[in-house]
């Protein structure tokens, strides 16, 4: 009977710590509530992007206003430890951020904005330090991102589009030491941007300027509306052991080459973009049987300049620094799918290898890197450069320029003099990096 009787009781028992349990859940907060503990900007040329920081995963839900222009961001059963006033927004489309307690436990946050805006909204996991976040991305309507100016197209210099890897909150590999990938290609970038813009006949153009974030399609279409001639993505590999280090390079598959040009193809917004570079070749009305003839030369001619340039590349990194890879590796990279610019991707070393990764923060390592994949480039682009370019009206000129034959007794200085023009010219027609010639060689004597 006491057996029967402590049947009943156990139910009760559980009843009553469930309760207790109840009440300790009510005291501490609402369940699963989320704290926002923390509000960032990130500016880049076309967006602006507003990062929270959470202490737990959120669920939102987003909606737009007119007269004036807001965005409404709704989180549930979230709170706010940070105050919005402290956000820096020189240089956002943000006027302002307002948050208000909502009913339920819901806390809504208002973003002023300076005018109507399309928005993304999505959350992201922990990764490298950092918590849960979510990032709300703006992109003023109606935006156009910058243009090249126009320029007489027999005088327009050579457009390097350059790629530093990652940014913002995607803060690619991470070193010892806390070295990040995005800092150090970012470096890298910019001291080849300066190289290319310091040599007559070229010009580089970041993709990204500072530390924000980049969609990977948006990166080879900023290329397109940059005009560019090559586009070079440059980045940091990393592996889960310490020991493999060296650069690679990286130009597309074959088989990423197929697969991108049948979406573009199948991609009605591609239809009326042109193809072939600076030149004008357009799908749109296009026979589809054509369409995928051009769509197939361009491909098969952007892979072909892509290999040509990266063995360049790849000799003059064997110069400078230790090579993972002593060929030029083929893969399927997004930001190598381009049907018509020629596009590499530099590994420029194993940042989860030490010494690399003390190489790879170090500016002196950096510099060796952009004098590497700049001299790759330039020589290959020297020889083979765009129509419509000073460097292939120049190389047009000398292709009928005279030619002397060097004798003995013969200075660069002296024949400079004699067919009156300076010794620094004949220097660049020859590609001479120093002032020795040899009796026999024979120079091309430009036009002055």
């Amino acid at each position: 009977m006491g057996q029967f009787l402590a049947g009943f009781a156990r139910p009760r028992l559980r009843r009553a710590r469930a309760g207790a349990l109840l009440t300790l859940l009510l005291l501490a907060g609402p369940l699963g509530a989320t704290t926002v503990e923390g509000m960032r900007t990130h500016a880049g040329p076309e967006h602006t992007r507003l990062v929270l920081d959470l202490s737990a995963p959120a669920r939102w839900s987003a909606f737009t206003l007119d007269n004036p222009a807001r965005l409404v961001l709704d989180l549930a059963d979230a709170d706010l430890a940070f105050d919005p006033a402290r956000l820096p927004l020189a240089q956002t489309t943000l006027a302002g951020v307002r948050s208000a307690e909502k009913a339920g436990g819901e806390l809504r946050l208002v973003l002023d904005l300076t005018g109507p805006h399309d928005h993304t909204v999505f959350a992201l996991d922990p990764v490298a330090g950092m918590g849960h976040r979510l990032v709300v991305d703006l992109r003023p309507q109606g935006a156009k991102p910058a243009a090249p100016s126009p320029v007489a197209e027999a005088q327009r210099a050579i457009v390097i589009a350059i790629d530093a890897g990652h940014g913002g909150e995607d803060p690619g590999a991470l070193g010892p030491g806390g070295v990040r990938e995005k800092d150090v290609v970012l470096a890298i970038a910019q001291r080849l941007k300066a190289k290319f813009d310091a040599t007559p006949g070229f010009r580089g153009e970041l993709i990204r300027t500072g530390d924000y974030y980049v969609p990977l399609r948006r990166r080879t279409a900023r290329a397109r509306d940059l005009r560019a001639d090559f586009f070079i993505s440059i980045h940091a590999d990393a592996f889960d052991s310490p020991q493999p280090r060296g650069a690679s390079v990286y130009a597309l598959s074959q088989r990423g080459a197929t697969s991108e040009s049948a979406r573009w193809l199948a991609a009605k917004e591609n239809q009326s973009d042109l193809i072939g570079g600076v030149g004008a070749v357009s799908l749109a009305d296009r026979d589809p049987v054509l369409a995928q003839v051009l769509i197939d030369i361009a491909m098969t001619g952007t892979l072909s300049q892509s290999l040509l340039a990266g063995g360049r590349v790849v000799d003059a990194l064997g110069a400078r620094t230790r090579l993972h890879s002593k060929r030029v590796e083929q893969a399927g990279f997004v930001v190598l799918k381009s049907p018509d610019i020629p596009s590499l991707l530099v590994e420029t070393g194993f940042i989860s290898n030490p010494e690399e990764a003390r190489l790879l923060r170090s500016p002196r390592h950096q510099t060796r890197l952009a004098e590497a994949i700049f001299e790759g480039v330039r020589a290959h682009l020297e020889q083979a450069p765009p129509p419509g370019t000073l460097l292939a009206a120049r190389q047009a000129q000398l292709a009928n320029a005279p030619r002397y034959k060097i004798r003995r007794g013969d200075t660069l200085s002296t024949i400079a003099a004699r067919h009156g023009i300076d010794t620094a010219r004949l220097k660049s027609a020859n590609n001479l990096a120093s002032d020795r010639i040899r009796v026999g060689q024979v120079l091309v004597i430009p036009r002055s």
